[in-house]
């Protein structure tokens, strides 16, 4: 059964569009904690956001390591256990720097691997930097889909987005969760970097030029 509706909490949403505007030239990722009502129509509660160092960083793509999902989930069993109810990782959500909201082939292709896990895991787009050509202002969009195999059985799949309402929901106090994952957005962003300039360090060997390089192509880039 598809996901009718999805409820995002305000301060889980602020999360996720601070996250996706860290950086305009490469996409970040994070997952998404809450639960899921079964009645006649599937409604995904979202509660909180979890921010992810990524172990790919590519303008187009990028992916995070099974160590980092192990991690989050078991901040979502501690979300769980901290909040009285049945939590646990209902969707991600990622960024489109530059470019429409709208889910790209491989976005949907990863999106269509999480629902063979769990059939009603959802995803999230922010779409950030973009601007009016005729106002010159800026704006950011957010889409909420799942994906849905078109192909005949037997035959190669072909993915289409199948667009899941989404609202968001004011709340009284910022959560915790939330806090502090405002609170470790730098740490993260520090943390990929350490790990970039160190491989570069691996990659340079002995060669000081190299490695000077790449640390002053880093630094423009971001």
């Amino acid at each position: 059964m598809w996901v009718s509706q999805v409820r995002l909490a305000v301060d889980a949403y602020l999360v996720c569009l601070h996250h996706a505007l860290t950086t305009e030239k490469e996409e970040v990722m994070g997952l998404l904690v809450g639960e899921f009502s079964e009645g006649k129509e599937v409604v995904c509660d979202i509660h909180s956001a979890v921010t992810l160092r990524r172990s790919d960083k590519r303008k187009d793509r990028v992916e995070i390591s099974p160590e980092m999902l192990i991690e989050a989930q078991q901040r979502a069993e501690q979300m769980s256990a901290s909040s009285g109810k049945e939590l646990h990782i209902v969707g991600w959500y990622h960024s489109h720097p530059h470019i429409t909201v709208w889910p790209s082939d491989i976005d949907l292709q990863t999106q269509a691997g999480y629902q063979q896990m769990d059939s009603h895991f959802i995803g999230l787009i922010f779409s950030v930097y973009n601007e009016d050509k005729k106002t010159k202002i800026g704006n950011h969009q957010v889409t909420c889909f799942q994906a849905s195999n078109q192909s005949p059985e037997g035959e190669p799949p072909q993915y289409v987005r199948l667009p899941v309402p989404i609202e968001i929901l004011s709340t009284p106090i910022l959560a915790t969760n939330n806090q502090q994952a405002l609170d470790n957005l730098c740490s993260t962003l520090h943390e990929e970097q350490s790990e970039f300039l160190q491989l570069s360090r691996q990659q340079a060997g002995e060669d000081p030029l190299t490695h000077l390089h790449n640390i002053a192509g880093t630094c423009v880039r971001d």
